[in-house]
């Protein structure tokens, strides 16, 4: 598709334009997340990226579920034509970024420096005020402790007052020179953080060039070889310093037959990379995705009856932490996994594990607001007709309205859209919360009732992939999206359940 060239914001107060990467397929994810968590404004997107424009600082862009990595624009238009004329013509078109329209660059130079200075003032204050809160209750601590000394040795001995206010007094002032040398260390490394923020000369600020190429450019050129042409041309018109180690500011380029779009890393550190998960399993952005997908309400009782690592559960109980979570896995090494990784997100008490198969969950029928599972696949796991089995156990457990979303292999998927055509009945076995030995069953003393049913899915393209999802059973396909897990494609798929399967 052509992309019309686009430029930023005159600043972070009037609305900076950004743009984020994303996974092929989560392009509709992102979009609706931008517009509702940063009330974001000229929301478009292209083949990967998500362009927009919203007012928000570091801290609110930080919050972003579905992206891969932030940058903030300084130029989108149309795509360099790559022909039979020479490499230096080609080079010069290059060039052409950069000396066409510098004061597009200063003023995203501009817009990022604010950004950084904002975030860095923020962080003081509120370092700030930690430190006052802190120093207030250790003075408080302070005078307490020193009137129980004084009573309780006025009581033992009286001729010794004297003696003791000095020693007290001289407890009072270490503590106090601690104190103060403390402090004085916190503001210190905050005058440094300052000053690795400001860039407001412009001959001091150091750069490289972080560069993709595809499409018939890439073929024609290497990322060195179109960085070395911008990095030079940066030089000579802006008098900049090329850093490849340790640089203040970073640029980077992707060109390919579309469109070229240049911008800044606003942070060095992937917004995909989550600080609170220790062992990856799926990718947090897929994870969050099929979370988002499942219209998640306070009180409602959620499961991941394949939870493996329990990513899908962090990101949901991250996201949405009133609600019942419990997470079941047969294997005991992917819930010690599960463990370590609630453990590290301070999750420990929001989300249940329980080692059981789903095909057989120690759960009523019906008691169950919302599904939610990556349905293992690959050479490791041959499900074959287990699949049916699996989703007769989900349908059974499911409350009529309920809601279940499944990350499904092209074969899985293919399967399911076959079930029509198939004679197996979808019913499930009886409950096997009556049998001796089970573990109590696991229900919220308070859920709320079915989420309203969604509107159809943002892309037009994904309405191909439910007309060919025929209903079976009791759960209707409601939203199917294609998705890119990078080697392979899988399919998030959304199921309502209509009505009472007669368990």
């Amino acid at each position: 598709m052509s992309v019309a060239p686009g430029e930023p914001g005159s600043g972070p107060e009037a609305g900076a334009r950004f743009f984020c990467t994303a996974g092929r397929g989560l392009e509709p994810f992102l979009m609706r997340e931008v517009r509702a968590r940063l009330a974001a404004t000229q929301v478009e997107y292209i083949s990967g990226k998500v362009f927009f424009t919203t007012c928000s600082d570091l801290n609110m862009l930080k919050e972003l579920k579905s992206a891969e990595r932030l940058f903030l624009l300084i130029k989108k238009q149309f795509p360099l034509i790559v022909s039979s004329v020479s490499k230096g013509k080609i080079f010069n078109e290059m060039q052409r970024l950069i000396n066409e329209d510098p004061g597009s660059w200063l003023n995203a130079i501009s817009i990022w420096k604010n950004l950084l200075e904002l975030n860095a003032k923020k962080e003081k204050l509120s370092q700030r005020d930690d430190n006052q809160l802190k120093r207030k209750v250790g003075e408080n601590e302070i005078i307490i402790a020193k009137k129980l000394k004084i009573e309780q040795m006025q009581k033992i001995e009286e001729n010794r007052d004297c003696q003791l206010g000095k020693q007290i007094e001289e407890q009072t002032l270490e503590q106090r020179d601690f104190t103060t040398k403390r402090e004085n260390f916190q503001e210190g490394f905050q005058n440094d953080t300052e000053i690795a923020t400001d860039t407001r000369n412009q001959n001091d600020l150091t750069f490289r060039v972080s560069c993709r190429c595809s499409g018939t450019v890439g073929k024609a050129f290497t990322a060195q070889e179109v960085g070395k042409v911008i990095g030079i041309a940066l030089m000579k018109h802006f008098g900049w310093k090329a850093d490849l180690r340790n640089p203040k500011l970073e640029i980077f380029i992707h060109l390919n037959d579309i469109y070229s779009v240049v911008g800044i890393p606003v942070f060095r550190v992937p917004l995909a990379s989550r600080a609170y998960i220790k062992t990856a399993g799926l990718r947090s952005t897929i994870a969050w995705a099929m979370a988002s997908l499942a219209d998640i309400k306070a009180g409602a009782f959620v499961l991941d009856p394949m939870c493996g690592l329990g990513t899908i559960l962090l990101e949901a109980a991250k996201e949405w932490p009133d609600v019942y979570y419990v997470g079941a896995d047969v294997s005991d090494s992917q819930l010690l996994g599960t463990w370590d990784n609630l453990k590290a997100a301070g999750l420990e008490d929001k989300i249940e594990l329980l080692q059981v198969s789903v095909i057989e969950l120690p759960l009523p029928s019906e008691s169950v607001d919302i599904i939610i599972s990556d349905i293992p696949f690959g050479k490791k796991f041959k499900l074959g007709e287990d699949i049916k089995r699996i989703l007769q156990e989900m349908e059974r457990v499911l409350h009529v309205g309920g809601t279940i979303v499944l990350l499904l292999s092209e074969d899985h998927h293919r399967r399911l859209t076959d079930c029509k055509e198939s004679s197996i009945p979808f019913n499930s076995k009886d409950s096997h919360t009556d049998e001796p030995g089970i573990k109590k069953c696991l229900i919220p003393e308070e859920k709320t009732g079915a989420s309203k049913t969604v509107s159809t899915s943002f892309e037009a393209s994904n309405h191909k992939f439910l007309d060919k999802m025929s209903p079976f059973g009791s759960l209707v396909p409601v939203d199917c999206y294609k998705v890119s897990l990078g080697k392979t494609d899988a399919f998030i798929c959304k199921y309502k359940k209509s009505h009472s399967s007669g368990l």
